[in-house]
Parts: C-alpha cells; structure tokens; sequence
C-alpha cells in the first residue's frame, strides 16, 4: 500500500467536522470533544496491527512491533485551543498515522524497528494553563504538587479532569517508562508564523524550540498632582517604563532574539496622578543560550538606566524560564533531506513557540521537527491555514524522513 497524503487532508476535514465549529477546533484537553477525537484516532489505528494503551499520564499510544526493540517515536496533539485551529496538533498525529500504515504495508507488519505513534495529552495548556503537560510528564518533568493547584476557569482542578478520563495525577510520573528504547522522535507541525511563507517555501527542517526568559519589571516612582506638578521634578514611573520599551526592541534587534512587551499595569492608575507605580511583563525568545543570557542582561542594564535618569527605581521578577533546547544535528540534517527531496528546496528555521519534541529532546531522545508553511502566519484561531498541496507534500516529507530515521537508528545499534 503506497502512501496516500490525500487521506490524511480528509482525515483531517472529518476530524474537524467532529470536532469543531463555526468558530473553529474545541478540542480543548479532558473534555467530552477531547475525547471524540481520540475515539476518532482509535478507530482507524484498529485497522492495524498495532497494540493501544493510555500511559499514566493520559498520553495515548500506538505501538508497531518492528524487528528490533529499538524505538522510533511518532508525535504530536489532537487537543486544541478554545476556538482554534484545525490543523495545529493534529496534523502531526493524523500524517503519523498515514506514515504507519505505509510502514506496516511495505513490511507486513514487521518493520526494521519498533514504531510508536503517541497523542500527548493537553499540549495546549488551555484550559490549565501548563503546556506540553503529558509530553512533560513522559519526560520526566512534571512537578504533582504544583499541577494539583491547578484549576479551570470553573473552578475545576487538574486532578478532578485527570481523574475523569481515567488518568490519577499522582501516577503521571510513571509516564516515563514509555520512552525507554527510545531512539528517535520525530514532529511534523504546522510553523505557525510567516517565515516559511515570506520565503516562498512550502516546508522547513527545525534547528530547535528557542530558550524563553519572562519577567515583571516594575518602575517605581511618586504619584503627585498631574496639574500642579512641574514636568522636571515628576518621578514618572511609567515615563520611565515607556523609554526602557522603546529600548527593548533594539536590544532584541541587535542580539538577533526577538521579545514581547505583554501587558503593562499603573498606579494609582488615575488621570489625575502622576503613575507611582508601573508594572510591565517582558518575555524574550532566542535560539542561543548566551545571547539570550546577554538579552536579558541588556533588558536590566537599561531598566536601570531610565529609572536612574527619571529619579525613580526598578525591581525585577521572575516569571519562567525555559533554556533553548536545539535538536540533533544528524535528524536535522535527515529532515533537510527529506524537505529537498518532496519540495525542490530546503530551508532551517528555529521554533519559537514550544512543541512537545521539546520536552523528548529534553530527557536525552534524539529528536527533530519538520514545519509546514502556516498561510498568513496565522494560528490559535478559525482562520489557521495550510494549502493542500503543501500539506501532502508534509506528510510525503514526514514518510520520507521515517525511513532515513529508521535507517539512522539501525546504524546508530550496529
């Protein structure tokens, strides 16, 4: 049976059928649409010879026993945002599925190595607000006591949605055990961004998920009257913040990151005062570690100045951080390969959002991704696109980047 991508673009239409709405996909993790998209993935991995299972952290598994006990791990999300996309996560395991059953055919069920098709649970963090959690808990990177304060906008907690679908919160660490053999994983996206279109290219091999620094930085100066105080004796906290701003960008400019000024709060946060207080949220984002340390760097360096500059002080907090995680240079080197030979060209880009490949390279599994070009750059909403003939050539990519993985991962045991 040759590889047939068409039915992967109709899979995906009837998924969204299923699964959406006029306002776009509601998959959202552990509820009862969640759950019909699963049944959907079930049903057509029955057709195979595979053995199903939900692992203890609610991640869902479809094993192909090859001939060797070494491991080629398939990945990616049938969960979305609220009103999201149709396209972002499940692609990944959709194509999977279509690679599967190609392998199976060509080896009657007996491929050279062990494939592993896995749905991660809620790589979203929509509704709890903690991405790639089942991928994070496989590798062994999930902390229970914090995720069992986690809550839904109702009220709900983690633990109570867990529970629900058959999965208990204390026993997801156990989810590790499923990446044991593990000798590759591989994703297939859609970018998400503007880069591959801006370019003209239909696909992308990844270099890596960037590193992540998030902060408050708060200016704090000294309400007073906003009539009858002289404009050279304000300590203008937010006059201070709006300078540092400006900076920010060049500072990401000239370090080659880029960075995201998200929201800004002020106090006393009336007309008639001068801001005492003004609070800003700072994330920036870059592919190298140290130039992301020297961003961060440059970003207190230059708080520090303008607070000086405007008699007023600066403190600092801590949001998140998350260091780059690149991905291993020989599957990048497969996947540029795989991208040339379906699509004429070939092209490397780092990810800027997090993927779950993130978290598996994290706990040492040879790891890469390939991007399919997003129209308009648009993502996380009912217009989120990708042409049909760049989506084939996708899947026609991730099959051909299967074989190279499996044949790497035959040269890498003997």
């Amino acid at each position: 049976m040759a590889l047939t991508p068409q039915r992967t673009i109709n899979e995906l239409k009837a998924l969204r059928e299923l699964t959406g709405t006029e306002e776009g996909a509601q998959r959202v993790a552990f509820t009862d649409t969640w759950l019909q998209a699963r049944a959907f993935l079930k049903e057509r991995l029955d057709a195979l010879p595979v053995s199903q299972h939900m692992d203890a952290a609610g991640n869902h598994w479809a094993t192909l026993k090859g001939q060797s006990e070494k491991v080629l791990v398939i990945g990616g999300h049938l969960d979305s945002v609220p009103n999201g996309g149709w396209l972002d996560g499940s692609l990944n395991v959709l194509a999977g599925l279509e690679v599967l059953r190609r392998v199976n055919a060509q080896y009657s069920g007996s491929p050279p190595v062990t494939l592993k098709l896995v749905d991660w649970a809620d790589e979203e963090g929509a509704r709890f607000g903690r991405s790639l959690y089942g991928s994070s808990a496989a590798g062994g990177n999930i902390d229970v006591a914090e995720m069992r304060k986690l809550k839904d906008r109702d009220g709900v907690g983690l633990e109570d949605a867990l529970a629900r679908v058959g999965v208990t919160l204390a026993d997801a660490p156990q989810a590790r055990r499923e990446l044991e053999g593990a000798a590759a994983y591989l994703e297939l996206h859609i970018e998400q961004g503007p880069v591959l279109e801006g370019l003209g290219l239909a696909l992308g091999a990844v270099l890596g998920t960037v590193g992540v620094e998030r902060h408050t930085i708060t200016f704090h100066g000294q309400a007073a009257h906003s009539g009858s105080t002289p404009m050279n004796v304000r300590k203008d906290a937010f006059r201070a913040a709006g300078q540092f701003s400006q900076e920010i960008y060049t500072i990401a400019e000239n370090r080659g990151g880029v960075c995201t000024i998200g929201s800004c709060k002020t106090l006393p946060g009336i007309v008639t005062s001068v801001v005492e207080t003004c609070e800003i949220t700072l994330d920036q984002r870059h592919l190298n570690a140290d130039s992301l340390a020297a961003m961060w760097q440059d970003a207190q360096d230059a708080a520090q100045r303008f607070a000086d500059e405007g008699g007023c002080t600066v403190s600092f907090g801590d949001l998140w951080h998350i260091e780059p995680i690149p991905f291993h240079p020989e599957l990048i080197d497969a996947a540029e390969a795989s991208v040339r030979e379906v699509s004429g060209s070939g092209h490397r880009l780092p990810s800027g959002p997090l993927h779950d490949a993130a978290e598996v390279a994290r706990s040492g599994v040879p790891t890469v991704m390939l991007f399919v070009q997003s129209r308009r750059g648009n993502s996380h909403n009912k217009i989120e696109d990708t042409q049909e003939p760049h989506l084939i050539q996708s899947v026609e990519a991730l099959d051909r980047l299967t074989d190279r993985a499996m044949e790497w991962i035959g040269d890498q045991s003997g």
